[in-house]
């Protein structure tokens, strides 16, 4: 039970890090982050059977969307700190190093990457986007932020007794 615990806390903590990066760099370099209605709204649709958009922001709103949203990106990140458990052990947990943690965050880049950018309409990679290349710097920089979140909650959770 405890290394369930420990890890889904690690998961929200490296989520929680991450969104305050996203917030850092709004407030201090006007540099807009993800809309997690956007999320909201893909996944409500897909939900209804539609996978695809073209693009999300031009598709019909879904009630609680914003929630929704909000709380796909926090099981999203509970569900990679999962996954990083399962690749290293438990025994991460107990003793956490950064190159795991930098794999799955980096890793989790597939994602936007593959199944979120391309089902929302905006291409593979963001490749349907007016600037791909700072679309894909985005969101590089914050799956790297999530994987030294999921060090520095992992670490932290080390000194809880």
């Amino acid at each position: 039970m405890e290394i369930i615990l420990k890890t889904i806390l690690t998961g929200i903590g490296a989520t929680l890090i991450m969104d305050i990066w996203a917030w850092l760099l709004r407030k201090l370099f006007n540099i807009q982050g993800l809309n997690y209605a956007f999320v909201g709204r893909w996944i409500g649709h897909i939900f209804k059977g539609k996978f695809t958009h073209n693009p999300i922001m031009a598709s019909a709103p879904i009630p609680g969307e914003l929630t929704l949203g909000w709380m796909a990106h926090y099981g999203i990140g509970i569900t990679f700190s999962i996954l990083l458990v399962m690749l290293w052990g438990p025994e991460w947990l107990v003793s956490p190093t950064i190159l795991p943690a930098l794999i799955i965050g980096i890793g989790t880049t597939a994602a936007p990457f593959f199944l979120m950018q391309p089902g929302m309409g905006l291409g593979i990679a963001a490749s349907r986007t007016p600037k791909p290349g700072i679309a894909r710097g985005k969101s590089l920089m914050a799956h790297t932020v999530y994987g030294i979140g999921l060090y520095l909650a992992a670490l932290l959770l080390t000194l809880l007794p």
